[in-house]
């Protein structure tokens, strides 16, 4: 496909811009504030290790799911339409979470914030794609980076700001983000109502695209398997270290509560920089089997200093380990370079996406179930160790420059 002309950035759609700002935000600030606080919250209310796992899990579930639900949903209601929708459940989830009397309800709160944000995930690739066809490079690092903003930030908040109020505030908050992020979107709909007569056939047209059959094919071929283990192997990482690092640290390292939670945002913060420059790296060098390298190198550099060191350098080793979710910005890259077609494109993201989340809402309970049954943290290490390797073939597959659709026709005859 030939790219589109490029235009200025703001020209006729700042708006969008500003709605793709605040709604990638509004998807990762959710994830990240809520587990620097479980130890004011338990101050509070019992909150079991099992309940800290499914808090955990909550995400990629809801990932997963929704992640299969949403493209009915958007033909139903259009995507502007269900990105107001998507934020003012978070906000409502978020509120709902910050008021909780019990663990079954935090839980429940947390479930319908992930539900929301699972769609939020699904929808914005499109919504890139529709308003900056020109620019869906620039794009995607913009909301990529956004997004690992989101991830340090509310960790680093969490702990002083419950401690400054309360863990009700503390949580709240972040629902002011999430009505922000309504609201240019609430314009978007409103304008987009009156060209929909004339967009419909477009419309359809991208459904029957994105069908089934299409997605079916996605099973048989083994780029397609490779992109959805990094993911996988990002996404397990990521969520399990959001459930149990803090924790983990508190045990091993010895530090503080409120350390832990510093430590949990410098996690987060390597994915910063990653998504800066590997969406560059990718396109440009296709340097695909060195970052899938690196990440597996710090992943296991990261893990060992936990495992054997865990008290002398602790932001080191919390570092290291960050830096493995480099994968997330890349595979999201790979998503747009491994297919020739826009029907493999849609097929690949779901199946990636979903397939991925599946998989990453196994560890986080899976971790909590291991320790509690061992007292220790050794295995939930080494478990991490065998996911990280597990990107070692996922990237020699993924790094070969070929797409989907070559995947297809050189097994199985024409696309």
């Amino acid at each position: 496909m030939n790219p589109a002309p490029a235009r200025p950035l703001w020209q006729g759609r700042a708006l969008a811009l500003v709605g793709i700002v605040v709604f990638a935000f509004s998807l990762r600030s959710a994830v990240a504030s809520l587990s620097p606080l479980f130890d004011h919250i338990a101050a509070d209310f019992e909150l079991p290790a099992t309940v800290i796992g499914l808090i955990g899990t909550a995400p990629p579930v809801c990932y997963a799911v929704f992640g299969l639900l949403t493209p009915a949903l958007e033909r139903r209601f259009g995507l502007e339409r269900l990105a107001v929708a998507a934020m003012l459940i978070v906000a409502l989830g978020l509120i709902a979470r910050s008021l909780a009397p019990n663990s079954g309800l935090l839980l429940a709160g947390t479930a319908l914030v992930f539900a929301a944000v699972g769609t939020g995930n699904i929808l914005m690739p499109p919504l890139v794609k529709r308003y900056f066809p020109d620019r869906v490079g620039l794009m995607t690092t913009v909301f990529s980076t956004t997004m690992a903003v989101a991830t340090f930030v509310p960790p680093l908040l969490a702990v002083p700001v419950a401690d400054a109020s309360t863990w009700h505030v503390s949580l709240g908050m972040w629902a002011v983000f999430a009505l922000a992020a309504a609201v240019p979107w609430i314009g978007l709909s409103v304008r987009r109502a009156s060209f929909e007569r004339s967009v419909a056939e477009h419309e359809s047209n991208d459904i029957e695209e994105a069908n089934p059959r299409v997605l079916g094919r996605m099973w048989r071929i083994p780029l397609a398997w490779a992109l959805l283990v990094g993911f996988a192997v990002s996404s397990t990482l990521a969520y399990t270290a959001f459930a149990w690092l803090p924790k983990m640290l508190v045990d091993i390292a010895g530090v503080t509560p409120a350390v832990a939670g510093v430590l949990l945002s410098l996690f987060g913060f390597m994915g910063l920089p990653a998504s800066l420059v590997v969406p560059l790296i990718v396109t440009r060098w296709n340097a695909t089997r060195l970052l899938f390298g690196v990440a597996v190198v710090t992943g296991f550099a990261g893990i060992a200093g936990m495992l054997f060191a865990p008290a002398s350098a602790p932001w080191l080793w919390v570092a290291l380990f960050g830096a493995t979710p480099l994968l997330f910005p890349m595979i999201l890259v790979l998503l747009s370079l491994r297919t020739r077609t826009h029907e493999g494109a849609v097929a690949l993201s779901g199946f990636v996406q979903s397939g991925g989340y599946a998989i990453a809402a196994l560890f986080p309970i899976g971790i909590g179930l291991l320790h509690d049954a061992t007292d220790s943290w050794t295995g939930p290490l080494i478990v991490f160790a065998v996911v990280v390797a597990a990107a070692i073939p996922a990237g020699v597959i993924a790094a070969r420059p070929h797409t989907i659709e070559d995947d297809w026709e050189r097994r199985h005859g024409a696309w």
